[in-house]
């Protein structure tokens, strides 16, 4: 399902093969192997945290470089596990955005997760992108359909026309939350546990019909079958490494 890139017999990347049939386009997530950093952060530590700056910093050239991206084409947001999106017109990193969008060659839009949901979306038709960071507030938030909505009403985007592919993160059966989350799910998403009284909630499937609901085909969707959780030798998991990990890049962009 994926190609990637390899060291040591690792993936440094996988990409997503949906977007396959577009040469134009560079999209990939990162997996946690070929980078740098150390400890908790081994290796390919590519986000915000405890980690020392330049090891982040050469993580990410390894990994545009890999792509053939250059860094200085990336465009990046402080992400606030919120619903509000910006429209990127050239590189730079932004504040307080968990979506970016454009229709710019050579811009490389890039979110970081860590157990949350990553989402890309390409319209082949104006050539816009989408990279989104979708937490459980930015789920229930509804930021997938907010996203696809701004493509509309900035480039002319028809859903129809949209491939979108839904990233690696925490899978259902991991993700375990009390009532004070549980609540905002409706329950085709969610699912208790008697013993417990604990619930599990599907975040893949929520913003996968998130999608459908903004109008894209379901057959122009791919989900991705890796968990962070379940398949944590190869991704960061929060959840898994008790707040103690580094952070994966979801990156989608068209080349010049």
């Amino acid at each position: 399902m994926f190609a990637s890139l390899t060291t040591d017999k690792s993936p440094i990347f996988r990409k997503p093969q949906i977007f396959n049939q577009f040469p134009e386009l560079v999209a990939a997530e990162s997996t946690r192997h070929g980078g740098v950093s150390t400890g908790h952060y081994a290796s390919l530590n590519l986000g915000g945290s405890l980690d020392k700056p330049e090891n982040i910093m050469q993580n990410n050239l390894i990994f545009f470089g890999a792509l053939g991206i250059p860094f200085e084409n990336v465009a990046k947001a402080h992400q606030v596990h919120g619903t509000d999106i910006v429209i990127v017109s050239s590189p730079a990193r932004f504040e307080g955005y968990d979506a970016l969008v454009t229709n710019v060659r050579g811009i490389q839009l890039a979110v970081t997760v860590a157990d949350c949901t990553p989402i890309l979306i390409y319209d082949p038709v104006t050539g816009a992108v989408a990279a989104i960071h979708a937490g459980w507030r930015g789920t229930v938030g509804g930021i997938v359909g907010k996203t696809v909505a701004g493509m509309q009403e900035t480039y002319g985007t028809r859903p129809e026309d949209c491939v979108g592919y839904v990233g690696t993160c925490i899978d259902e059966c991991s993700f375990e939350v009390g009532d004070d989350v549980a609540q905002h799910f409706t329950p085709i998403y969610k699912r208790r546990d008697e013993s417990t009284g604990k619930f599990f909630v599907d975040l893949k499937a929520s913003n996968r019909d998130q999608l459908i609901r903004s109008g894209l085909h379901s057959g122009n969707i791919e989900v991705s079958p890796y968990s962070t959780v379940l398949h944590n030798q190869d991704y960061f998991s929060h959840r898994a490494e008790k707040g103690l990990t580094g952070r994966l890049l979801v990156t989608i962009g068209r080349t010049l």
